[in-house]
C-alpha cells in the first residue's frame, strides 16, 4: 500500500503539458466527504466506546457498560487492524484509527448457551469521524488514505482475551466471521453478526470475581490478541498480529446491580417425603446495559454469618431461580424458590460468651429494621439445563445480598395483664428478703400480628419479658419476668382486619416487682386504699417468644410490646 500511495503522489504532480481534456479528476467523486470535519453529537454509549479505544483516560465519568466489554474489545482489535495496517504510514494510520473510529453497540444478545460458552449476536454502528483526530497531519493523511481504500474486509479471526495482572489467565476467546466496513470519513457501517464466545480459565475468572466482590479489584487490565488477515480491493495483506490493552478502574469497574424485593413468602411443604420450609422471592433487577439473553435456571446455597467474622458461613437453605428474560436496558423480573430442611445446630447454638445464636442476631437485626445481609453461593449440584462451565464458574463464589429490615414495632398488637393481684411488701421483712418487694400475679395476654410473609403454622410454647411498670407516665419499677413462663397460643381474627393474629396466654404467679421510685408506689397505694376504684398502670416490655415450627424450636427475641392493665384493691 505504501508504494500505491507513493505512485498516487507522483501522478498527482502533473505539469500543464500532461493535462488533456480526458484527464480524470481523482478527487471529484468524494470531494465533499473528504473535506467534512463536522462532528456529530455523541451518545453516552459512543463516548464509552471511544474511551475504550484510546490508550489514555478522558475527563469525566465513563459510562462504559461491562456486559459489552468482550464485544467492544474484540471489535476494537479488528477495527484497529483494518485501519492500522496496509497503508503507507502504519503508525500514523494506527493513531488515526484510535481517534477517528468509534463503535456504538446497539444490542448484544446471547442466542444460546453451548457446552463451552455462548453464541452471541453483536449489533452496532461503526463510524469514522476525522474531526476527533487532534493532529492535523494525522487527520489529513488518515482521510486521504481511507478515501482511497474506501472499504476494508477482515477474514475469519480468533481473538483471545487475557488478564496480565492475573498470571496472564485466559478470560475467553471469540471466533469472528468476516467483517466489511466502510472506512471513509463520515460513513457509518451497521454491523450485525453471530460470534461464538468460549469461556477461558474458570479458576482464574473465579479469582477475579472473588477479588471484585471483596473490594480488592482496584483496576483490571484486559489484553486482547489476534492474527488478522485483511483485504482492500485487489490488495491482500497476510496475517498481522495485533494486541490491544485496556485498563478498567474507578467507575469503570461494575457494581452489583440494584434490586428490589417485591414479594417474599414463607410456607411449609414437602420435598422428598420430608417436611420443609418453603420460601418464594420475587425481585426486580435493574439493567442499564444494551444486552438481551435468557438467564438459565441456576442452583444456589443460602448462607448466613457465623458467630465470628472469621467463622465460615453457615449454609441453611437451597435455592433455584426460574428462567428469566433480559431485555436491553429494561428491568428484569426474577423469581426464586428455596427450601430449608432443618436448621443446623451451628445456626441455633448460642455463641461463646453470649446468649444469642447466629439466627438470633439475624432475626434481631431484621426485626429492628436494620439492613441485614445474607450470602449466596453457586451450588456444586448443577441444574439439568445449565452447562457445566457455568456451574464450575459460579461454584464457591459468595455474593453478599443486603436487604432492608422490616420494622415490627406493631407486631404485638396488644399486651395486657388480666386477673391481676397486687401483693404489697411486708413492712417487717428484711431489705434483702423477697417479701420486701411487691409481687404481682396475673394472666399475661399478647395479641401478635403475624407478618404477611409468614404463611405457615406457628405455636408458642414459652414466653419471657423485661417489663417496666408506669403510673401516670412515671416509672414505678421493673417486673421480673426473666424466667421462662409456659404459654399456649391460638389463632385469632379481628373484625375488618385481614391480618392473621396469634393470641398468646401465660399465667404469672408472684412475679417480684423491683420498685425504683417509692413515691410512685406511695401514690399507687394511696389510690388503692382511698380511691375506691381500680388503678390503671402502663407496661412496656421486650418479649422473647419460643416458637415451634416445621423447622423445630427457636426463639424470636426482643419483640417490643406496650399495653395497660388495672389493679384492684
Amino acid at each position: 500500500m505504501s508504494s500505491l500511495l507513493s505512485r498516487h503522489s507522483q501522478k498527482s504532480k502533473r505539469t500543464p503539458e500532461d493535462l488533456t481534456e480526458s484527464t480524470p479528476l481523482l478527487l471529484h467523486d468524494d470531494r465533499s466527504n473528504y473535506g467534512d470535519t463536522n462532528s456529530r453529537p455523541e451518545s453516552p454509549v459512543a463516548l464509552s466506546s471511544r474511551s475504550l479505544q484510546s490508550d489514555g483516560w478522558g475527563k469525566g465519568k465513563s459510562s462504559r457498560r461491562w456486559p459489552t466489554i468482550v464485544a467492544l474489545a474484540i471489535l476494537t482489535l479488528v477495527l484497529l487492524a483494518i485501519l492500522g495496517f496496509g497503508f503507507a504510514a502504519p503508525e500514523i494510520m494506527e493513531e488515526y484509527a484510535k481517534e477517528a473510529v468509534f463503535f456504538e453497540p446497539t444490542n448484544l444478545s446471547i442466542d444460546s448457551f453451548t457446552s463451552s460458552g455462548v453464541q452471541a449476536r453483536v449489533q452496532g454502528d461503526f463510524t469514522i469521524d476525522a474531526s476527533r483526530v487532534h493532529k492535523k497531519a494525522v487527520r489529513d493523511l488518515g482521510r486521504a488514505g481511507t478515501w482511497i481504500a474506501k472499504a476494508v474486509e477482515s477474514k475469519k479471526t480468533t481473538v483471545e482475551v487475557h488478564l496480565p495482572e492475573y498470571d496472564d489467565v485466559l478470560l475467553g476467546s471469540a471466533n469472528l466471521p468476516p467483517i466489511v466496513v466502510d472506512i471513509r470519513n463520515g460513513h457509518t457501517t451497521h454491523l450485525d453478526f453471530i460470534t461464538e464466545l468460549k469461556s477461558g480459565d474458570v479458576d482464574g475468572i473465579r479469582r477475579v470475581g472473588t477479588d471484585w466482590l471483596d473490594g480488592r479489584l482496584g483496576q483490571l487490565r484486559v489484553q486482547g490478541t489476534a492474527d488478522v488477515c485483511l483485504k482492500s480491493g485487489i490488495f491482500r495483506i497476510g496475517p498481522q498480529q495485533i494486541s490491544k490493552s485496556i485498563v478498567f478502574k474507578g467507575d469503570d469497574i461494575p457494581v452489583i446491580p440494584e434490586y428490589n424485593i417485591t414479594n417474599l413468602k414463607f410456607d411449609e411443604g414437602h420435598r422428598d417425603a420430608e417436611e420443609v420450609m418453603l420460601a418464594n422471592v420475587s425481585l426486580v433487577l435493574s439493567n442499564d446495559y444494551p444486552v438481551s439473553f435468557e438467564i438459565p435456571s441456576l442452583r444456589f446455597d443460602i448462607l448466613v454469618p457465623g458467630c465470628l467474622t472469621s467463622d465460615p458461613y453457615i449454609a441453611f437453605a437451597d435455592a433455584v431461580n426460574s428462567k428469566a428474560q433480559v431485555r436491553p436496558k429494561k428491568n428484569v423480573n426474577i423469581n426464586v424458590s428455596g427450601f430449608v430442611r432443618k436448621l443446623p445446630e451451628t445456626l441455633i447454638t448460642a455463641c461463646p460468651d453470649t446468649e444469642r445464636s447466629p439466627i438470633d442476631r439475624l432475626l434481631h437485626s431484621y426485626i429492628q429494621g436494620d439492613e441485614t445481609t445474607i450470602y449466596v453461593r453457586g451450588s456444586k449440584e448443577p441444574s439439568a439445563e445449565t452447562p457445566n462451565w457455568i456451574t464450575a464458574l459460579i461454584e464457591d463464589i459468595v455474593v453478599p445480598l443486603p436487604f432492608p429490615g422490616h420494622t415490627f414495632s406493631d407486631l404485638i398488637r396488644n399486651f395486657s395483664l388480666t386477673d391481676v393481684h397486687f401483693g404489697l411488701p411486708d413492712p417487717f421483712a428484711a431489705p434483702t428478703s423477697p417479701k420486701s418487694s411487691p409481687r404481682l400475679s396475673a394472666v399475661v395476654e399478647a395479641l401478635i400480628g403475624l407478618p404477611e410473609e409468614i404463611q405457615f403454622p406457628i405455636n408458642v410454647g414459652r414466653v419471657r419479658a423485661d417489663s417496666d411498670i408506669f403510673y401516670h407516665q412515671k416509672k414505678l419499677g421493673s417486673l421480673d419476668l426473666s424466667e421462662w413462663q409456659r404459654a399456649n397460643s391460638t389463632r385469632a381474627e379481628l373484625k375488618g382486619d385481614d391480618r392473621d393474629y396469634l393470641l398468646v396466654r401465660s399465667t404469672v404467679k408472684d412475679a417480684p416487682l423491683d420498685v425504683t421510685d417509692d413515691r410512685v408506689l406511695a401514690d399507687i397505694v394511696q389510690a388503692l386504699v382511698f380511691g375506691g376504684k381500680p388503678v390503671g398502670l402502663g407496661v412496656k416490655a421486650n418479649v422473647d417468644v419460643e416458637t415451634t415450627t416445621v423447622l423445630g424450636q427457636f426463639v424470636v427475641r426482643d419483640l417490643p410490646a406496650e399495653g395497660k392493665f388495672f389493679v384492684k384493691r
